[in-house]
């Protein structure tokens, strides 16, 4: 990826102080020349839109917000425009001046809008934070301090503000007496911040000539080289992908974990302020030389096996098949916003329209209309796609048919991304953002909630969400990292019951499902670990760690990610940007697929074959989990598990269907469904034994009082138990019932002795 820069020969401005975009194809700028002017780019034509009082020094921009609601404009209609002379003026599309409010002691620093447009807050050189309200009435000074504040940027709520205090960043929630987060973050100044709304992380940029990137607690994760130049500007990319860099002649392209994608150096001095187009495919900077420095992200790639594609220029991508080394260029009619290439096809969106290429045929892509322009993701499943925009979330077939619409309460399309959202062949997930515990589950099918449209709630806040993409929908399976880094996995169908949600793992920063059979793969503190059959804590537990496959992950450095997981290649990107290509072992992904088609003897074969525990474990966990206890014995005596196998020997000598099903339940672990089926199938005494041989005695006496059978039987049960370790009967019910029985035997004994 780089950056493809034009500059005019001659500059609009004296000295450049600030852009902003209005649309895609749209820039206003001002400068100390007192004058706003217009950038079309489509024309290449520029328009002065008003010439300010000589005593207005203009020093920031920020365009109103387009609204999030249902009356949704299509472009921006005003703007806020801070000033050297304590204001800040409220000014129209068009250039007037709505509105000039007294807003510091010294110059408005900068001006910046909440992300619902209901809030603006401004900062100055009296070190004085204050939030206005959207017609500018003072709402509150925040904060007041002894330095001037240069820089200000709205947390992801809108409910927290960050701004830089000397050499400090502060974060400071609009509750009052709330806790405020202050930390050191440069050895200089700081001059910059921005906070983004889609990955909640912040940038920093400082006098000490180094960027750096922090979490929202103020952890750093990144920490630059120093550059010969105070850093005087950076700025997010919409989707929080990307970030860029202004400095003294230099302009660099950065990826969300730090490393640099590109660097150039256009001849602008410093670059003072830093504006991403809407759709993020293009820079705009305001240069100390009087120049507006265009920028546009090119020479993206998307890799699928043996095809990658880049995009060449605004509106042309270039596909190569590296197995016979053909090139197919795309052209398409508006410029390129978003691309995802997998399962066999390359979805495509421009401002205007959406392409769906097959990998068989690049000539004739199928093509349909957006209903709004700019895409901020897209996420493709076997059958289907996913695309989201800023009005909603659309699934489409590949056919280009619209197949449904979930939708929720307080949805922000705006704020998800590739971690949040999850899509497979029949199921959408999306982490919410209001409440961070949920994650709300519709069917690809209607965009209904699935179920009984309960929602999936965890006890602590959710990082990253993945659903399995193979299978059977009753057994589709999502898995989770919550923010103390640990993984769980939990069942998507939600009937009444609650489900489980069982601990795979620990300190895992990022996981991927395999996209040809239900093996998760996840990079652990140390260790690159493979669950080749994450179904395994549902039916044995026990033998969890002998189904993983687990290497030494050290040599990705800090901070790794994996990119794909495609067949049996996993990639993972490392903290520098290379990327790093690990094959697993391709028997697990046979052997996951002999099984789905019940071939239970070649599976057995296979792993005779290969000769592998993990294998043995594997298929004994799939065995059971599909009632095929012949061949679980096999797998679990290769293992030498003895104890089980005797177990199932066990079940196989049982007279009835019933039993044998309660009993396979039993040693998956679920109790309550192996009483049920004994209870409906009228085995009554055998549900009360099985409580009885977990020394569930509370459980055993229920059903015998319930069914009116066996108390006595209970009753001597618990009896023996007591006298074998010596003790006395304590529980009340029993000593109830205990002395019910007596009396009825004294009872009988007076009956049968009178004639």
């Amino acid at each position: 990826m780089r950056l493809k820069i034009s500059l005019l020969k001659e500059p609009k401005h004296i000295l450049l102080i600030c852009v902003g975009w209005t649309t895609a194809e749209e820039l206003y700028s001002c400068s100390d020349d007192h004058q706003i002017v217009k950038w079309n780019l489509l024309t290449g034509e520029t328009s002065q839109i008003v010439k300010l009082p000589d005593d207005i020094y203009p020093i920031d921009l920020h365009w109103f917000p387009k609204s999030l609601g249902i009356k949704k404009q299509t472009q921006a209609e005003s703007f806020v425009l801070t000033s050297s002379d304590g204001k800040f003026h409220l000014i129209s599309k068009l250039g007037r001046v709505e509105k000039s409010v007294e807003a510091h002691c010294g110059a408005v620093l900068a001006g910046r809008w909440n992300y619902e447009g209901t809030a603006l807050v401004t900062v100055g050189e009296d070190g004085q934070i204050k939030i206005w309200s959207k017609t500018g009435m003072l709402r509150s000074t925040l904060a007041q301090q002894g330095t001037p504040v240069y820089s200000v940027a709205w947390g992801p709520d809108s409910e927290k503000v960050l701004y830089t205090a000397g050499k400090q960043l502060i974060i400071k929630p609009l509750q009052p007496n709330a806790k405020v987060l202050q930390w050191k973050a440069h050895d200089g100044i700081i001059l910059k911040v921005d906070w983004n709304s889609v990955n909640d992380l912040i940038l920093s940029a400082g006098e000490d000539c180094k960027y750096k990137v922090w979490d929202s607690y103020g952890r750093p994760l990144y920490n630059s080289l120093p550059h010969e130049h105070p850093i005087t500007s950076v700025a997010w990319a919409p989707d929080g992908e990307l970030f860029a860099v202004g400095s003294f002649h230099t302009l660099r392209l950065c990826d969300k974990t730090g490393w640099s994608y590109a660097l150039e150096k256009p001849n602008t001095g410093s670059i003072f302020n830093i504006a991403w187009s809407i759709d993020g495919t293009q820079i705009a900077g305001a240069c100390g030389n009087g120049h507006v420095v265009f920028a546009h992200v090119v020479e993206q790639r998307w890799e699928w096996k043996n095809f990658q594609v880049t995009l060449t220029k605004r509106r042309t991508m270039q596909v190569r098949n590296v197995l016979n080394d053909a090139v197919d260029l795309l052209e398409f009619r508006d410029r390129v916003i978003k691309a995802s290439l997998n399962y066999a096809h390359l979805v495509v969106s421009t401002s205007l329209q959406c392409y769906v290429f097959s990998t068989k045929n690049w000539n004739t892509p199928l093509i349909f209309d957006l209903k709004e322009g700019t895409v901020s993701l897209i996420l493709q499943a076997e059958r289907h796609f996913l695309l989201v925009d800023g009005g909603g979330i659309y699934l489409y077939s590949y056919e280009g048919r619209f197949i449904s619409s979930p939708k929720f309460p307080g949805m922000r399309t705006d704020i998800l991304n590739a971690q949040t959202v999850s899509l497979s062949n029949d199921t959408i997930a999306i982490k919410d953002k209001a409440d961070e515990k949920i994650i709300f589950l519709f069917e690809a099918s209607t965009g209904k909630p699935l179920g009984d449209g309960k929602l999936l709630s965890h006890k602590n806040e959710i990082l990253e969400i993945a659903l399995d993409q193979k299978g059977l929908t009753n057994d589709r399976k999502i898995a989770f990292i919550d923010k103390n880094r640990d993984l769980y996995i939990t069942s998507v169908k939600r009937f009444g019951k609650e489900e489980q949600i069982i601990k795979l793992g620990t300190m895992v920063h990022t996981l991927a499902w395999s996209d040809t059979c239900n093996i998760l793969c996840g990079l652990q503190d140390t260790r690159f670990t493979v669950w080749y059959y994450p179904n395994t804590v549902y039916v044995d537990r026990d033998i969890l760690p002998k189904t993983l496959y687990e290497r030494d992950a050290s040599e990705f450095s800090k901070n790794p990610h994996i990119v794909s997981f495609v067949g049996n290649q996993v990639t993972i990107r490392r903290a520098d940007g290379s990327l790093v290509h690990i094959s697993i072992s391709p028997y697990p992904a046979i052997l996951h697929e002999y099984v789905s088609g019940s071939k239970w003897e070649d599976a057995v074969r296979l792993c005779r074959f290969v000769k592998e525990q993990t294998m043995w474990a594997c298929l004994a966990a799939m065995a059971v989990a599909n009632r095929d206890m012949t061949t679980a014995e096999i797998a679990y005596a290769a293992i030498g598990e003895i104890d089980k196998v005797q177990y199932i020997n066990s079940i196989k000598d049982l007279p009835s269907k019933e039993s044998k099903m309660a009993h396979i339940l039993m040693f998956s672990g679920n109790i309550q469904e192996a009483e049920m089926v004994l209870l409906q199938a009228g085995l009554v005494y055998q549900a009360i034994q099985i409580n009885i041989n977990l020394y569930n005695w509370e459980r055993a006496l229920e059903l015998a009082v319930k069914y009116k059978t066996h108390v006595d039987t209970v009753l001597a049960y618990r009896q023996k138990f007591l006298e074998t370790f010596g003790k006395q009967e304590t529980n009340k019910r029993y000593l109830q019932y205990a002395e019910g029985v007596k009396q009825m035997h004294e009872v009988l004994k007076e009956w049968e002795r009178s004639p």
